[in-house]
């Protein structure tokens, strides 16, 4: 939490504007009870009405100048509050943005998302709380304990003296309201990890609906949530018992002072060693510090939740991206006959026990057409994620025009590739927005040139509205199909050197997909196309095929080269052809 601190700066003037008008209020209060005590022992006692008056009056000024300096101290820590969250929001997002996928798949989109939104919300509310409520409430608890021995000065013993019973309820309730502290801390962490859960199953839930109900799972999913809320529930409950313990413990604490006050007051009445107006302000000044310590109660509640969201979000800070863009200048230009080579590359994942893939070695040439093969989970989403450098090697490296890809800076190397993901994601926005993605200068003649090269001319055709059709969160208005073809567009407004299909043609028809490759082949710009698929016809026109299996190269090759020399390659052919087709 210490870290987040740094991003206070720029408000130290309000941070300290705020608190001190905030104990300019307290001590305005702190002098209520002796304003109020010389009307009952100077203007009631002698029936003086006009300085009864007067004393009043000066009570409405106090009152005034109070509103006035509370007003005042909730506006600028309502200005630090938000714009320190406002602050940390961003850098969070911007550091989380520099993450590697290792980073991310570790922590888990739902994670993130609570630390975001629930966190930060919270951190905002304790940081808020703090400036108005932190430095008052000490100055009112204190002050009162200070201004009741100077109203009481006049007892001769200290035992015998009213004021002594704020010297030891004080000690009393600061034990109980930091004892509670300590214990309540690393529970509300537990309560925020497991609303990570409850919110992860929620995010599946919502995400995974039409399966679930495919499946007809909806009762159990339902039994899930309700055993994870069902858990959360009960660690809320928990620590709310404990912290439950404050008021009661605090009002049984200030009760007994306030009866003990009143006892020895009646007794230092009838020996003439205080007046009743001071046996008055002595019981207001007691009343001041139990209203006092009921807010700081709640806010130390408050702080500690802050404190523990607040450490989750600086956890977040505190993990160092894995690859890290280290290149100060440009890559220097090398004429290269290769777009890519992977020399003898290995890669494990964050926290894996084995390897994905093993010492893969090959060469593409600019221009050429790849299609890489292999069974579910066998590396090929892997090996193509490292042309881009979201995962780096454990050993081995990869190069793209003779460069190895850690000497780019990462604008650089993406700005030469073209990414089609597995799943196809479009944002809210216009069809042209979304198109921009590629290139944000590209003109509408060269979208719809994109549009029809990825085979989605049927969709303008279809689309009244044209470029400026409203695409809903996530494509949710568009078919699989229709999808997979506008981010396949959307690469291809890049016009980029590289191109990445990573299993992007799985909706498609044979027909469609045929024509997209076709269509790819005839592109002016001629990119180094890459195609992972499970389709073998998707690949077998590819000028070489590179066949994976659990994480191993089994074969380089032509498609008529590899059915005679790979037996993986072959098997995934006859399993579509059948093995006639072989022959």
């Amino acid at each position: 939490m210490k870290k987040l601190l740094a991003y206070m700066k720029g408000y130290y003037k309000e941070c300290i504007i705020s608190p001190l008008f905030k104990m300019l209020e307290a001590v305005f209060e702190l002098l209520v009870p002796l304003v109020i005590a010389n009307i009952i022992d100077i203007g009631i006692a002698n029936k003086d009405k006009g300085y009864v008056i007067k004393m009043c009056l000066v009570l409405v000024a106090f009152a005034i100048v109070g509103l006035s300096c509370t007003l005042i101290a909730q506006y600028f820590a309502a200005k630090v509050a938000v714009g320190f969250s406002c602050k940390v929001k961003h850098s969070l997002f911007s550091h989380i943005q520099s993450l590697s996928y290792s980073e991310i798949d570790d922590l888990g989109t739902s994670t993130m998302i609570t630390r975001m939104t629930s966190d930060m919300n919270q951190v905002q509310t304790g940081v808020n709380l703090t400036l108005r409520l932190f430095m008052r409430s000490p100055v009112v608890v204190f002050g009162a304990m200070i201004m009741a021995f100077y109203v009481d000065r006049t007892s001769a013993s200290f035992f015998d003296r009213p004021a002594t019973t704020f010297v030891i309820a004080i000690p009393l309730l600061a034990i109980i309201v930091f004892s509670i502290m300590c214990a309540s801390i690393p529970l509300f962490k537990k309560v925020q990890m497991k609303l990570d859960k409850v919110l992860n199953r929620t995010r599946e839930n919502l995400s995974g609906v039409r399966v679930i109900r495919a499946f007809g799972k909806e009762n159990d999913e339902i039994g899930e949530f309700k055993k994870e809320a069902s858990s959360l529930f009960s660690a809320q409950t928990f620590v709310g018992k404990i912290s439950a313990i404050m008021n009661p413990a605090t009002f049984a604490i200030i009760n007994l002072a306030i009866v003990m006050l009143i006892w020895n007051g009646a007794i230092q009445v009838n020996s003439g060693s205080l007046s009743q107006g001071q046996v008055i302000a002595l019981y207001n000044y007691m009343s001041q510090i139990l209203v006092e310590l009921i807010k700081l109660a709640n806010l130390i509640i408050n702080i500690t939740k802050s404190v523990a969201c607040g450490n989750r979000v600086q956890a977040v800070f505190e993990i160092s991206p894995s690859i890290k863009d280290d290149a100060l200048d440009t890559a220097p230009m090398i004429m290269s006959e290769n777009a890519v080579d992977f020399r003898n590359v290995s890669m494990t994942y964050l926290k894996a026990s084995e390897s994905s893939l093993d010492d893969i070695d090959f060469s593409v040439k600019h221009g050429e057409t790849v299609g890489i093969v292999g069974a579910t989970g066998s590396g090929k989403t892997t090996l193509i994620n490292l042309i881009s450098r979201f995962y780096d090697v454990s050993s081995g490296e990869v190069l793209v025009d003779g460069i190895n890809v850690k000497s780019y800076r990462s604008e650089e190397l993406l700005s030469k590739i073209g990414i089609v993901p597995q799943k196809a994601v479009l944002f809210r926005g216009s069809l042209r927005d979304n198109m921009k993605w590629g290139n944000e200068n590209a003109s509408d003649d060269e979208i719809i040139e994109a549009i029809k090269s990825a085979q989605g001319a049927d969709i303008l055709l279809s689309k009244k509205e044209g470029l400026d059709f409203f695409i809903e969160q996530g494509g949710k208005n568009l078919s699989g199909g229709q999808k997979q073809r506008l981010t396949i567009a959307r690469a291809l407004v890049k016009k980029p050197s590289i191109l990445i299909l990573d299993d992007s043609s799985s909706a498609l028809d044979f027909a469609t997909d045929a024509s997209l490759r076709k269509s790819i082949s005839e592109l002016d710009f001629k990119p180094t196309v890459f195609i992972v698929s499970q389709r073998a016809s998707s690949v077998m026109h590819a000028d070489k095929i590179i066949v994976l299996d659990d994480g191993k190269c089994v074969g380089i090759a032509t498609h008529s080269e590899l059915l005679k020399q790979c037996s993986v390659y072959a098997e995934i052919y006859a399993s579509q052809f059948g093995k006639e087709s072989i022959a």
